[in-house]
């Protein structure tokens, strides 16, 4: 559940431009069916100050976004990855599934159960091989049971009637020990930080270090930039199609924006590999989206068609 609330967290400087921009199209889309435009134009509101009405609106979400994109989204990624390396580096026997081999320590453990009863955390006919510098140990035991001990912080595995083996690698040493009752402490596996851009603070890329930060830098600066634009872009676009039923906006709408995102991470990707010039980069799509912005309000027939 948590990682869920995080992926939400990280999505929300996508879904809010888009509901701004969808919501615009269709507000405007029913402004001129209703001939509601008319009534304001009659009125003395004339388009600029419903463009300006857009833009202050958009402004107000642009800088929810900035927060988002900035600050919110690298430690929503941060705690994302951390929460995921967590649980690949742990052990719970209740999350086995009978007949299944898993890896810990990076396959220096190995853990196979015949089968495992999840209801009564018992795991029977158990198999633990284990791969250390200066030996080699191999345990079965017929039954193994899990509990949490508070004092070490641990899981602790109590193995019943079962042989412990372990071999040396580099010598003739040997042994074998005969057990009713044995318990065994889970370490957990060494936790793997890699460094992933999209978890990076702000503040370490502005001065970007290799392309993938510069790209990933120019993202998080886009995206404050393109709700305004999009919203923006959504006045025209919502003129259109207002002799053609409630929804005649709606596709071209969501067109020009599945193109525009595409375009976007096109253009990061682009820039990361260094296949495009870093500047303008991915500045491409906002000048694309500022050119589509201008024709549309100096051309409005380019988004009339015969009804």
């Amino acid at each position: 559940m948590l990682l869920i609330l995080l992926r939400i967290t990280i999505s929300l400087e996508v879904l809010i431009p888009t509901t701004l921009y969808l919501s615009v199209v269709t507000a405007i889309n029913r402004l001129y069916r209703n001939a509601e435009i008319t009534a304001m134009a009659a009125c003395g509101i004339g388009t600029g100050r419903i463009v300006r009405a857009v833009f202050m609106l958009s402004v107000v979400a642009a800088l929810l976004v900035s927060s988002f994109s900035l600050y919110i989204r690298p430690w929503a990624w941060e705690q994302f990855f951390r929460l995921k390396s967590e649980a690949k580096a742990s052990f719970d026997l209740t999350r086995m599934k009978g007949g299944t081999f898993y890896e810990l320590w990076h396959g220096k453990r190995v853990i196979f159960a015949v089968e495992v009863d999840r209801g009564k955390n018992i795991a029977r006919n158990l198999f633990i091989y284990t791969y250390r510098d200066d030996s080699i140990q191999v345990i079965a035991a017929q039954e193994a049971r899990q509990f949490y001990d508070k004092k070490i912080g641990r899981p602790v595995l109590v193995l019943f009637n079962g042989n412990q083996y372990e071999y040396s690698p580099d010598g003739p040493r040997e042994f074998m020990v005969q057990f009713e009752r044995s318990q065994m402490v889970i370490e957990p596996a060494g936790i793997v930080r890699q460094e992933r851009v999209k978890a990076l603070p702000t503040s370490e890329l502005v001065h970007p270090r290799d392309l993938e930060e510069r790209a990933e830098f120019q993202w998080r600066l886009v995206t404050p930039v393109s709700t305004v634009l999009l919203a923006l872009l959504g006045v025209p676009l919502g003129r259109s199609g207002t002799r053609q039923g409630r929804s005649a906006a709606a596709p071209v709408a969501i067109v020009i924006f599945a193109v525009y995102y595409i375009l976007a991470a096109l253009l990061k990707k682009w820039v990361a590999q260094g296949v495009i010039l870093p500047l303008p980069g991915i500045w491409w799509s906002q000048i694309a989206i500022a050119v589509l912005i201008l024709l549309f309000m100096r051309y409005p027939g380019l988004l009339s068609w015969p009804s």
